[in-house]
């Protein structure tokens, strides 16, 4: 088609021409347009959701699904105003889905403020920048924690798994009923494992010590709302060691597990959970004893060749919670400490690695290792009594 503009005559047929071939362009212009708009997002920029502090180091990072070289990026306001840069994107390679990845360091931007990263044609989400971005962080993982309790749910405002349990694969008591109610679900089903429990306890605790000022004190020791002059974490931790505490009671017979994969039969809520362990529906559920030797009732067996793994646990977060409630509960701290020697005497009696039980599915937490577990427990002793003979057995078995 000829543009022809030599003539501006109203209907002359260069007109026609002029205007035919402008709504042409127009057309493709849009199409391009529209085309770019519906063209799936190959760039993506991760950030640190919660945010960043004004003087700590600040990385992104932008995450390609394409092999691409990025050079720069650069910070802007919400206004779209760039706040910093272009600075030089770092090419770091590929990662997982990401065909190639580049950080993107804007550490030099201190100024309280919300901002957006622009690199590589991708906008990251809002970036935060504030002394303030970490406060309630860590106590927003105690939800979680009171969600799973077993015996009384702050969720449910009712107890659940009351009836818990009898022994099994034991010597001389199984059939027994033993108390043991409360602790916490594993894993978002109802089995109970002191090799999770124990760790996890041991890291509340851990976290209290090193940082007791990160924590709030808004709900009440059973999970309910409301101030108790406690710090929330600790009413968890307590939770976790009042379990932990029926399930060594001290002297030969250690437990370690709580139900069986034999619970993954029914979809159900914990107030009302079907599972049938042979003495019928919602009723008593098996507890499993270290019993230094392969276990599994069913079809499968674990590997255990001893008590020390899980007996390590237990000295660890018994010790370290003597020492966190050594002044705010004597008492209490002084049944930790005591339980604490006496799980640590039977893994020095009974080294190697005691893993979880199966029951009619072949897996199970296959933990082989114990020794760092008893080193753990050792070093934990050394705070809770003073004794340093316990620092020498820490080293032994970290060398």
């Amino acid at each position: 088609m000829r543009l022809d503009t030599a003539s501006h005559t109203s209907g002359s047929k260069p007109m026609k021409g002029f205007r035919l071939t402008w709504m042409l362009l127009a057309i493709g212009m849009l199409a391009s347009i529209a085309h770019a708009q519906s063209a799936p997002q190959r760039t993506f920029i991760r950030i640190n959701q919660l945010g960043y502090l004004p003087s700590a180091p600040k990385i992104a990072v932008a995450c390609s699904l394409d092999s691409v070289s990025i050079k720069s990026f650069s910070v802007q306001d919400l206004s779209g105003r760039t706040v910093l840069g272009p600075r030089a994107a770092k090419s770091s390679g590929p990662f997982g889905p990401c065909g190639s990845t580049h950080r993107l360091d804007f550490s030099a931007l201190r100024r309280s403020g919300r901002y957006q990263i622009v690199a590589g044609g991708a906008v990251s989400p809002p970036v935060r920048i504030a002394a303030n971005v970490y406060a309630g962080a860590a106590d927003t993982l105690l939800y979680y924690m009171r969600q799973q309790r077993s015996g009384f749910n702050p969720i449910v405002k009712d107890s659940v798994h009351k009836r818990d349990g009898i022994i099994v694969d034991h010597p001389t008591r199984t059939g027994q009923f033993v108390s043991v109610s409360g602790g916490w679900a594993d894993a978002s089903d109802y089995l109970q494992y002191v090799t999770t429990s124990a760790n996890a306890t041991f890291v509340m605790l851990m976290a209290y010590r090193d940082n007791p000022r990160a924590f709030a004190d808004k709900f009440a020791a059973n999970g309910l709302p409301g101030s108790n002059g406690v710090a929330d974490i600790l009413d968890e931790a307590r939770h976790g060691l009042d379990w932990l505490l029926r399930m060594y009671p001290g002297g030969e017979d250690m437990f370690n597990q709580l139900g069986d994969d034999r619970d993954h039969s029914f979809w159900d809520l914990p107030w009302t959970d079907s599972s049938d362990y042979g003495w019928g529906r919602g009723k008593e559920r098996p507890v499993y004893p270290c019993t230094g030797k392969p276990q599994g009732l069913i079809k499968a067996k674990n590997r255990s060749t001893g008590y020390a793994s899980t007996a390590g646990k237990y000295t660890a977060a018994f010790a370290l919670g003597a020492s966190v409630f050594g002044k705010r509960d004597p008492a209490f701290a002084e049944k930790l400490r005591q339980r604490a020697r006496a799980a640590y005497r039977l893994g020095r009696l009974h080294e190697g690695a005691c893993q979880t039980a199966p029951g009619r599915s072949p897996y199970f937490y296959e933990e082989d290792d114990w020794r760092d577990d008893m080193e753990l427990g050792a070093a934990s002793l050394v705070d809770a009594t003073g004794e340093l003979r316990f620092l020498g057995d820490a080293l032994v078995y970290a060398r």
